[in-house]
């Protein structure tokens, strides 16, 4: 069964972690499995810190575009619709604290599970879990701001 993607359903996206439109780009992927949205990504050897073990910032940016597209994903879901219906919503990072657990393997594929623990307004609350061979490495808290509603936006969207 092929999975839904969230960053499928952002053709204008040219975000440096998620975005499809960039082909130098991390190119995250997450998708639903149950109330949790997963994401696995394969590092490079370019995205080493130290030999053999993923650089945190890349780390950092993995985990920030994956909780921006649960964000988005769990508006929709919320609004009983598909990702592919009006009107469109885009989330930024609100804030965004990682705590490294333990040095990150850059040579083993890395799972992220995400889940919403507050929706207020504008404002989705996040955690966020990496880790690598059932070890968790790091832990995030996010706050994603909705920037974009197309509904109440004029013109153009402007992330195109």
């Amino acid at each position: 069964m092929q999975k839904d993607y969230f960053q499928l359903h952002m053709p204008e996206n040219v975000c440096f972690g998620c975005g499809i439109n960039n082909a130098d780009g991390l190119q995250i992927k997450s998708f639903w499995e149950g109330e949790e949205a997963v994401c696995h990504w394969e590092s490079a050897e370019k995205y080493h810190g130290w030999a053999n073990l993923m650089n945190g910032g890349i780390l950092a940016t993995i985990i920030d575009c994956h909780c921006m597209g649960t964000a988005m994903a769990d508006a929709y879901r919320r609004e009983d619709r598909s990702l592919d219906s009006d009107p469109t919503y885009r989330y930024a990072t609100g804030t965004i604290t990682v705590k490294y657990v333990k040095p990150t393997p850059n040579d083993q594929p890395i799972e992220l599970r995400a889940k919403v623990t507050e929706v207020k307004g504008k404002k989705t609350v996040l955690t966020c879990i990496a880790t690598v061979a059932g070890e968790i490495t790091a832990e995030a808290d996010v706050i994603a701001i909705r920037v974009f509603d197309s509904s109440t936006h004029k013109g153009d969207n402007p992330f195109k």
